[in-house]
C-alpha cells in the first residue's frame, strides 16, 4: 500500500459515487417485486375464476353427453325388445303350425308282457 493518503481518498470517493445511486436502485427493485406480487396475485385469481368456469362448462356438457347417451340408449333398447317380441311371435306361430304338417305317430302300445 504505497497509494499517497490523497490517491487514496480519490478512490475512496470513487466508490462512494459509485454506491451513492444504491439505494434509488433498491428502492426501484423492492417496488418492482411489489408491483410483481400484485400482478401475479390478479393473474392467479383470473386463472383460478377462468378454471371455475371451465369446470362449470365441462360439467355442463357431461350432464348434456349422459342424457343424449341415456336417450341413444333407451331407443336402442326399445328397438331390440320390439325385434325380440316379432321373433318370438314368429317362433310361437311355428310351434303352433308344427303339428299340422306332421303326419299322426304311431302310438304305442302299453301290452304287459306275459310270461
Amino acid at each position: 500500500m504505497d497509494l499517497s493518503l490523497e490517491r487514496r481518498i480519490e478512490i475512496l470517493e470513487g466508490n462512494m459515487e459509485q454506491l451513492r445511486d444504491v439505494p434509488a436502485r433498491l428502492s426501484a427493485v423492492e417496488s418492482q417485486v411489489v408491483q410483481l406480487r400484485s400482478e401475479m396475485r390478479d393473474g392467479f385469481s383470473a386463472l383460478r375464476g377462468e378454471m371455475h368456469a371451465c369446470e362449470e362448462r365441462l360439467r355442463a356438457e357431461m350432464r348434456q353427453g349422459h342424457e343424449t347417451l341415456r336417450a341413444e340408449m333407451r331407443t336402442l333398447n326399445e328397438e331390440t325388445n320390439a325385434h325380440l317380441r316379432v321373433l318370438h311371435e314368429e317362433v310361437i306361430s311355428r310351434i303352433a303350425v308344427l303339428p299340422e304338417g306332421r303326419p299322426a305317430s304311431p302310438r304305442r302300445s302299453r301290452r304287459r308282457k306275459t310270461r
